[in-house]
């Protein structure tokens, strides 16, 4: 997931470059925001000359499932200080969130220094990326000739497939991945991610639970409602 991160960052590096970012700005947005969607979203709404109101509006939606992947992981932070949870939220990111949760599942608790060493592999590298993507910029004209845009939807793709553990999860995965194509299709790639992200949680939710779903070792605040929550398209 690092190498993935790594790759996806270099590109990202290029766009910004690319969209007229200094390398500060650049950094900065990769440290302080670390969320690739938003961020290659923002690049590109930055390089149409939307409105800030707009970008900020627009990039809340596409980071809204962050909500749900802390929902999902809150019944196993129970006994942990608030101001480390809100350490640990800013490195939440989708791969740390499904590493985290499959992790917690295998133990039966929560193990945060488990946490730490999933979230730091993407945390570090996304950043260090950035640089090198956008101080090399020149060296790659088209990073789709040595498949780097192909990296980061590979690796989501895998850890989809790795937190699905039941037919809810399942049922997530499929809507949210079929809705997501038909309105990036209709409209914009943006808004199609924020369709399947929203509505794929949803449908899983609405999939009768079975306690067979519920993996050993779950926290008992686990009820299975938060076993839907899957990655987002």
């Amino acid at each position: 997931m690092g190498l993935a991160a790594a790759a996806f960052g270099i590109v990202y590096g290029l766009a910004a470059r690319g969209a007229g970012f200094s390398i500060v700005e650049a950094l900065a947005m990769s440290v302080i925001v670390l969320a690739g969607a938003s961020q290659f979203a923002a690049v590109g709404f930055v390089a149409q000359g939307m409105p800030w109101v707009a970008i900020v509006g627009l990039t809340f939606l596409l980071n809204a499932r962050h909500v749900l992947y802390s929902a999902a992981l809150a019944p196993w932070l129970q006994k942990t200080p608030r101001v480390e949870r809100a350490v640990m939220a800013h490195v939440l990111t989708d791969e740390s969130f499904a590493v985290a949760l499959a992790h917690f599942r295998r133990l039966g608790s929560a193990d945060l220094r488990g946490y730490w060493y999933g979230a730091l592999f993407i945390a570090i590298p996304w950043p260090v990326a950035t640089v090198l993507g956008y101080a090399g910029g020149q060296l790659v004209p088209d990073p789709t000739v040595l498949g780097l845009d192909i990296v980061f939807p590979a690796a989501m793709g895998a850890l989809a497939v790795a937190v699905i553990t039941g037919h809810r999860e399942l049922a997530a995965a499929l809507a949210g991945a079929l809705v997501a194509v038909v309105v990036a299709l209709a409209t914009s790639l943006a808004v199609g991610i924020v369709a399947g992200g929203l509505v794929g949680p949803l449908v899983g939710l609405a999939v009768p639970h079975r306690p067979t779903d519920v993996p050993d070792g779950a926290p008992p605040s686990l009820d299975g409602h938060d076993e839907a929550i899957g990655i987002a398209p």
